[in-house]
């Protein structure tokens, strides 16, 4: 059965977002493509290959990261950080 993990937590001024699952994993050959626009496993007419690309972009222009931990058969992980804002930015000041 499959699972997701979502953890979240502050860390040195950054909120760390942890999504976790316990799926095959991303084949190695593929890490390092699959935050690139259009880039899907999907076969044709089944995805558009613009999730993880758009979620990197919104990440980065927060100012924050997305980073992939994956093996073969041992599940994914994808690590979000986000910086904090502060009570000046949070009131437009």
């Amino acid at each position: 059965k499959g699972e997701i993990t979502l953890r979240t937590y502050e860390e040195k001024e950054q909120v760390v977002v942890e999504i976790i699952d316990n799926g095959p994993g991303i084949p190695k050959k593929i890490q390092s493509r699959i935050l690139e626009p259009f880039f899907t496993t999907k076969p044709p007419g089944q995805g558009t290959g613009l999730g993880l690309s758009v979620s990197r972009s919104l990440v980065e222009t927060a100012g924050g990261t997305m980073e992939l931990t994956s093996q073969d058969g041992q599940g994914s992980s994808m690590l979000i950080t986000l910086p904090l804002a502060s009570a000046e930015e949070n009131n437009g000041d």
